[in-house]
């Protein structure tokens, strides 16, 4: 039987990544089927943009999850794992909230969700080199 080392936040990476996955797949069906009457087409749109860039970054903390124990520098693994999540929160959650009528104040903390998910691909590529 072999083993292998796991590291703490493997599994934290792998069952946030399938929450995540979970929700947008849940908000994308909400989406098309409750909120399409509701929603201007416009507001819609932001609604959809958020639930994408949810799963596109949910998949990256479960492939994330995976790979942490091969990565060259584990640490900043790590690190592009939680600016995924804060990106999630922060790009996603603010959309969402924009989509539904908030403040358009709200769509100020939009950019720095984006500048979480820039700055974790770009963790996760130097983790990979060194």
């Amino acid at each position: 039987m072999t083993s292998t080392i796991v590291f703490p936040l493997d599994r934290s990476f792998l069952v946030l990544g399938s929450i995540f996955a979970l929700l947008a797949v849940a908000f994308g069906a909400f989406g098309a089927h409750a909120l399409r009457a509701r929603l201007t087409s416009d507001r819609l749109a932001i609604y959809q943009t958020g639930v994408q860039y949810q799963m596109y970054h949910a998949l990256g903390l479960v492939i994330l999850g995976a790979i942490i124990p091969h990565l060259s520098n584990v640490g900043l693994g790590i690190f592009a794992g939680r600016l995924f999540v804060v990106g999630i929160i922060l790009f996603s959650g603010s959309l969402y909230v924009l989509a539904m009528g908030g403040k358009r104040f709200i769509g100020a903390i939009t950019p720095f969700g984006g500048l979480a998910f820039i700055a974790g691909w770009l963790c996760l590529l130097l983790s990979c080199l060194r």
